[in-house]
């Protein structure tokens, strides 16, 4: 390994946040595994040596793999602390707040498949106890929101450098076609006058300069841009106040060539000048493609 290792073990009681956690260190750039069958260690860790190039590794530990535990760390204490650094992080919560979870859920604790929540709650953390006691970082989670929980692992194990970056995706699609899957805002743009119906612009698409000039040019397109670029920029703080990443926009018109395009152009400039913002147009020459293949 030409650089130190960070190597984290995430561990806990079980409905504490883990599955929060493993998503937080992806977001932050670790190589994640979560409940590794014991046998393969000793495999993945040469492969993790050989490799190289992964400088940040972030393994699952709970009470289906407890005596999976004493064997990292067995495995870790043989390595040059120069080359590794280990931090074990335990997820703890209120017994109360835990069998909450569990009864909001229905889901039966492990260790009490037949029996009370708060009986398996109980003897897994008797079980824990010895591992919470060795780990550098508790983190309680009783009263933390997933976002919260979120923020505290950044503040921990966040650099500069593997901070994630919010960031807009706007996409231009034709509803024809059906709606983007990954969408978390759309704008239907179908009422605008339709530049398919001119028959000098309805071979062309959103990105040239004819069809562009001819949407922003409607009567209505100026109040709805303006209002609707208002409102995005209103709402946007508090999407990453809740943690998100990343944002997509989808603006879509019954082709996905022309207005919608226009618009997606328009709004993708106007964004990147505070926001990374990526744009794509899914369906912009599809008819193109439709009138090849025949």
């Amino acid at each position: 390994m030409n650089e130190r290792l960070q190597f984290v073990v995430v561990t806990g009681m079980s409905g504490a946040g883990k599955t929060v956690a493993m998503q937080s260190f992806e977001d932050l750039g670790f190589f994640c595994v979560d409940n590794m069958p014991p046998a393969l260690l000793p495999k993945f860790w040469e492969l993790i040596k050989e490799n190289g190039k992964i400088s940040k590794v972030a393994l699952v530990v709970d009470l289906r793999s407890r005596g999976f535990y004493d064997q990292i760390l067995t495995m870790l204490a043989g390595e040059d602390d120069q080359h590794i650094k280990t931090d074990v992080v335990f997820l703890d919560a209120t017994d109360e707040e835990l069998v909450a979870r569990y009864k909001e859920t229905r889901r039966a604790h492990p260790l009490a498949m037949d029996g009370r929540v708060a009986d398996g709650v109980r003897k897994e953390r008797e079980l824990l106890a010895p591992i919470k006691s060795e780990a550098q970082i508790v983190i309680d989670t009783s009263n933390m929101t997933p976002r919260e929980l979120r923020s505290d692992i950044f503040g921990h194990f966040s650099t500069n450098k593997t901070i994630p970056k919010f960031h807009v995706e706007v996409v231009s699609f034709g509803y024809k076609y059906g709606s983007p899957i990954d969408a978390d805002i759309i704008m239907d743009v179908r009422f605008l006058p339709n530049p398919f119906y001119v028959a000098e612009l309805k071979n062309k698409i959103g990105t040239d300069q004819a069809v562009y000039d001819y949407v922003m040019n409607q009567p209505a397109t100026e109040k709805f841009y303006n209002d609707y670029l208002k409102l995005l920029m209103d709402i946007m703080p508090g999407y990453q106040k809740e943690g998100k990443s990343n944002l997509t926009i989808a603006i879509g018109c019954t082709g996905g060539q022309h207005r919608s395009v226009a618009i997606a152009e328009r709004l993708a400039k106007d964004l990147s000048e505070k926001y990374v913002t990526n744009i794509s147009h899914r369906d912009a020459n599809k008819r193109k493609e439709t009138v090849n293949r025949s």
